[in-house]
């Protein structure tokens, strides 16, 4: 029988092995980093699809999608009567639906959990084949921007207005002092994430108004955070996606292209139902299907700068849903 101290030593060691591992996967060389920053957890699979499709497709890109609030509706970390936290619940959506594209023909394979620490906040992360998550869990804003009561009427809007001076993460992982703490934040996750590679890709909702008009609170918060992340990343192409607006538009995608998006669509709904929460199917699927409307700005130049070492350290292997809690 194994004694706390050997248990202990065994479970260092196991953290030690799979932190490795993490550290390896992300050695790998990549032509292509492309990073998809999301509100919330449905929010690239409604509007920048079948972009992310394509581009975990294609085993000379990485793509990093960074889910910047838990799109937690007010509920914080409560289940809203089900078995299981909403915000964990979208998580799901969005792991399945990342999981589905890069098994798209293969057989599933193992996925690396971290929660690493840049510019001193620690963030979950999940690593799958060529696609990493990364969930910063912040209170979900409101299509207002307000915020809800249940979380203290906390808000991406109210942050970069100095409204509030931090930011919390709904489960406790850590604060944000102010905008300029959270920009560099995610500029450290953008360093590190990009590697070497040439080419780098930032996908955010558009921000301009007359193109992308009543989009949500969060979407265009979400979007500043990215370009102000990325601001002298001059390599760096930029596409910029219409959200809610999207729906009164017209279908542009062709018959492939819409099975790609809808099946993305149809694995996240089903991953909300896994952990008991209504699926968004019904509230969606004739919404947006069909459409994919962005404009692109070109970078300049090749990207080839050293990313900064970071702590992978705390890694587990497809945690439940009470050890991705903690």
């Amino acid at each position: 029988m194994l004694s706390y101290r050997m248990l202990a030593t065994v479970c260092l060691s196991a953290t030690l092995v799979q932190s490795q591992s993490v550290l390896a996967q992300d050695a790998r060389s990549f032509e292509k980093v492309s990073f998809y920053f999301a509100a919330h957890e449905d929010d690239w699979q409604l509007f920048m699809n079948p972009s992310p499709f394509r581009d975990v497709a294609d085993g000379k890109t990485k793509t990093v999608f960074i889910h910047l609030t838990a799109g937690d509706a007010g509920l914080g970390t409560g289940n809203g009567g089900r078995k299981h936290p909403y915000y964990l619940a979208r998580e799901n959506g969005a792991e399945s639906a990342i999981r589905f594209m890069a098994d798209a023909g293969s057989q599933p394979n193992g996925e690396t959990i971290s929660r690493p620490r840049f510019n001193g906040h620690r963030i979950f992360r999940d690593n799958y084949r060529n696609t990493t998550a990364y969930f910063l869990r912040l209170p979900d804003g409101h299509p207002s921007g307000a915020g809800f009561a249940g979380t203290g009427y906390q808000s991406l809007a109210r942050l970069a207005g100095s409204q509030i001076t931090t930011l919390t993460a709904i489960d406790d992982s850590t604060v944000y002092r102010g905008w300029r703490d959270l920009v560099s934040t995610l500029r450290a996750v953008l360093d590190f994430e990009r590697g070497r590679a040439p080419s780098v890709a930032l996908n955010v909702a558009e921000l301009h108004s007359t193109v992308n008009p009543n989009d949500h609170s969060d979407h265009l918060m979400a979007a500043k955070a990215a370009l102000d992340a990325g601001a002298g990343l001059d390599c760096a192409d930029r596409l910029y996606y219409v959200d809610y607006a999207s729906s009164k538009l017209p279908e542009n995608l062709n018959e492939q292209e819409r099975d790609m998006e809808s099946s993305v669509l149809a694995v996240t709904a089903a991953g909300i139902l896994a952990f008991d929460h209504t699926s968004i199917w019904t509230r969606y699927y004739q919404s947006y299907l069909g459409r994919n409307y962005f404009r692109v700005e070109r970078g300049s130049d090749h990207c080839d700068e050293m990313p900064p070492v970071v702590n992978l350290l705390h890694a587990a292997v497809r945690p439940g849903p009470e050890q991705r809690a903690h």
